[in-house]
């Protein structure tokens, strides 16, 4: 399963990187291992709303449910994330990233990261 992520890279800009969330054959299709979490919220944002340059409060999942979302790194490069489609927001430090919603409103999912989550893991 792809998700995208957003991390902030040595100089100081964020960027984005493509990550593959291993799976394995569970008892009811394919399943990653659990990530640990400290909680859910969830977000409803307006069609064409924008937020500026800024960081990721905390290492987060976001999930769009419905809607979607161009996001702009510091280093020009754009994406845009469509419902369904998973970011980790990374980037708690830096320049940060520009958020604007296309169409909605976006309705999403926010799951932070409990302390120490190890993501490289997911490349092992």
């Amino acid at each position: 399963m792809k998700i995208t992520r957003i991390y902030t890279g040595d100089d100081n800009e964020s960027h984005f990187e493509d990550l593959e969330i291993p799976l394995r054959e569970g008892p009811y299709g394919s399943i990653s291992r659990y990530v640990d979490v400290k909680g859910v919220a969830f977000r409803e944002t307006p069609k064409d709303a924008t937020m500026d340059f800024h960081n990721a409060p905390q290492r987060q999942f976001v999930i769009t449910l419905v809607g979607s979302v161009e996001i702009e790194c510091g280093d020009g490069s754009k994406r845009q994330l469509n419902a369904g489609e998973i970011l980790l927001a990374d980037d708690t430090t830096g320049h940060g990233h520009i958020t604007r919603e296309i169409t909605g409103p976006r309705r999403s999912i926010f799951l932070p990261l409990a302390e120490g989550v190890d993501i490289a893991a997911w490349r092992a």
